[in-house]
């Protein structure tokens, strides 16, 4: 049910923020707060790297001490804009999904715009995944099939960009991935096709001027059209994986997300979508509200509906 409290509270929040462009570096410096060990001292970990052409792409995995089950593993791609954002400003979000879940999340820090513009990214996620999909059962002791990829925001563009690649290259075949709030698209301007955007664009933290801000940066002089930068705008959505889309009412994203979801549907994959109701992008990262917790439950029984976490 639509609460009006609650989207006047998100409005009044909304207000004043200031330009992606003279804060990226300093969210990279606050995001480096608190490293992993020092968070939950009933998860443990290990960071490790990952070859990727000429440098290495950190990876942290994370999992219960206690009472966890060798089965899915979800692969995690951290939101940001492409721009900010890390392993250590995710910890409480990969340790709430290890615990909600009770698997194994091994995260990726991928190089970041704008000193590091598009495909860096995607290249540096793809790579990582193309590992663990080539080397799961040396890796994890499970088959490819548990292995699930998984991003929020920025990330989930990634997310959803690595499965498109991986169809084209027939190198590996991802089975499930799970989208949070996706960004899609190239353009948040007044030209933008979708209502949610001129809809959310302005009162709602995220505006749609800020996305068009991390669009910008992510870019550098790229090619805005290709797929694996906005996947929407791929020609072919056949041969994907089964896929959980989660969208939030009050994101300028949403209308997008669940676009996605109908295109994939309608290609012939399986696919969920779930609007979460009185939401606002990024509650995912809200570890202990209640969107969250419900989205654990929405993740938990698409994958146990999918048997990934037999």
């Amino acid at each position: 049910m639509h609460n009006k409290a609650i989207e006047a509270a998100l409005k009044m929040i909304s207000e004043n923020q200031p330009e992606v462009q003279r804060i990226y570096k300093l969210q990279r410096q606050l995001s480096k707060i608190g490293k992993f060990h020092r968070l939950d001292p009933t998860f443990s970990g290990a960071d490790f790297d990952v070859v990727c052409e000429e440098h290495v792409v950190p990876v942290r995995m994370y999992y219960p001490l206690e009472n966890w089950k060798d089965k899915s593993v979800i692969l995690f791609f951290h939101g940001g804009g492409w721009v900010s954002g890390n392993v250590d400003s995710y910890n409480r979000v990969c340790i709430m999904l290890a615990r909600q879940l009770n698997c194994r999340v091994a995260a990726v820090d991928y190089r970041l715009a704008p000193e590091h513009p598009f495909p860096a990214g995607l290249t540096d996620c793809y790579a990582v995944s193309r590992y663990f999909y080539q080397n799961a059962e040396f890796l994890f002791g499970v088959s490819s099939e548990k292995l699930i990829l998984m991003g929020d925001s920025a990330g989930g563009n990634l997310a959803a960009a690595i499965s498109l690649k991986a169809r084209d290259s027939g190198e590996f075949t991802p089975v499930s991935q799970i989208l949070l709030y996706p960004a899609l698209y190239n353009d948040y301007t007044v030209t933008s096709p979708f209502e949610s955007v001129h809809r959310n664009g302005k009162d709602y933290i995220l505006t749609a001027e800020r996305i068009q801000e991390y669009i910008e940066l992510y870019a550098g002089t790229g090619d805005r059209t290709q797929p694996y930068f906005a996947p929407l705008l791929a020609e072919d959505f056949s041969c994907q994986p089964k896929t959980l889309v989660i969208t939030a009412e009050f994101d300028p994203l949403c209308d997008e997300g669940e676009m996605y979801a109908d295109k994939l549907s309608a290609a012939g994959s399986q696919v969920t979508k779930y609007r979460m109701e009185n939401a606002l992008h990024g509650f995912f990262s809200m570890t202990l509200g209640t969107p969250a917790k419900k989205a654990c439950q929405l993740i938990r029984n698409f994958l146990d509906k999918d048997g990934v976490s037999d």
